[in-house]
């Protein structure tokens, strides 16, 4: 008697080997590894000031700007990225050196930072946040409007380019 090679036994067993490889996330680096960078946005590098400094807050706080930062490519986690973040604020505008500060990205790329509640410039509630390293990725400038100015966060997402 002859068996056939694909019977129902064998069809689970491939269906379920094809289900654990794509779970197990092998499917998914393949993916990523297209990652495209993230361009710098117009307006983005309004108000720049280079160096600010490192701190734990801007100001009194209560509003969260949070983000990522990923390696183009593969998406890898990028720690020790230093963002640097302004906005026009209930405390200052967003020209005032008082109005910027930078911090760290986590060992997960993650970033955050308390600050005083965004308030609308030019009509739009927004935030700028930089890469500025520039040694070893390219710099990005970004400006994420807010979906309300309401809102109490604003995230950001980097994708960044090796120089």
């Amino acid at each position: 008697m002859t068996s056939s090679p694909l019977n129902r036994r064998s069809l689970i067993a491939t269906t379920g080997a094809a289900l654990a490889v794509g779970a197990s996330g092998l499917i998914v680096p393949a993916r990523a590894a297209g990652l495209a960078p993230t361009p710098t946005m117009r307006g983005g590098a309004n108000n720049y000031r280079p160096g600010a400094p490192i701190v734990d807050r801007i100001g009194g706080g209560g509003f969260w700007m949070t983000g990522t930062v990923r390696r183009a490519g593969d998406g890898a986690p990028i720690s020790g990225a230093r963002i640097q973040i302004w906005a026009h604020t209930t405390e200052g505008h967003e020209r005032d050196p008082e109005s910027h500060g930078a911090t760290l990205t986590d060992a997960n790329g993650a970033f955050r930072l308390d600050m005083p509640q965004i308030v609308p410039a030019f009509g739009q509630p927004h935030g700028h946040l930089a890469y500025d390293d520039g040694e070893v990725f390219e710099t990005v400038f970004l400006r994420p409007i807010m979906p309300s100015a309401s809102d109490t966060t604003l995230a950001a997402h980097f994708v960044l380019k090796p120089v």
